[in-house]
């Protein structure tokens, strides 16, 4: 596996405005095309990451919650939009605006998945970071991975609830 052993530096690194992180992958999802931005931001090389699955650039401040929902989502054949925040192969990190879409073949069968990422804004970070953080909080509270991850996932449902809005709709407000 690519996965970096970095220790986590806390620096965050950025990409231009004008750039979009791009990458393709089979239903498994395993990286089959990555874009130069990609590989730049991340310091893997495209031998490194063609092949891997995408989560071994998941930071571990990365609620895995958000990451079920999204999953959900694509698996059940609809678009999402999320906030990610990725680990570089030095240990650094970097935040996204993600959009993810199911890739389908001629007779609209999920063959793989498509991420768009861009540059997001200060202000949704200001209203993430904290919101990632209380979830990460829910998630390590239980011994056990899985009710963490129960905990968690109600804690975000819950809040979309009473904002009234599914998770994508939260994510364009901000």
């Amino acid at each position: 596996m690519a996965r970096s052993t970095a220790q986590l530096t806390g620096v965050e690194r950025t990409f231009p405005d004008s750039e979009i992180i791009v990458s393709k992958t089979d239903l498994e999802g395993r990286i089959e095309y990555a874009n130069d931005i990609f590989l730049d931001i991340s310091d893997f090389t495209e031998k490194e990451v063609l092949g891997q699955s995408h989560n071994f650039i998941r930071h571990p401040e990365m609620p895995r919650c958000v990451f079920k929902l999204l999953w959900d989502t694509v698996q059940g054949g609809e678009e999402i939009f999320a906030y990610v925040v990725n680990r570089t192969k030095s240990g650094d990190h970097y935040w996204v605006n993600a959009h993810i879409s199911p890739n389908l073949d001629s007779k609209g069968q999920i063959i793989g998945y498509h991420s768009n990422r861009r540059v997001p804004t200060k202000s949704a970070m200001d209203v993430i970071k904290p919101l990632y953080k209380s979830l990460i909080t829910a998630e390590t509270q239980s011994s056990d991975r899985k009710q963490g991850l129960a905990a968690s996932f109600q804690m975000l449902l819950g809040i979309l609830k009473d904002k009234g809005v599914r998770y994508d709709q939260f994510v364009l407000s901000l």
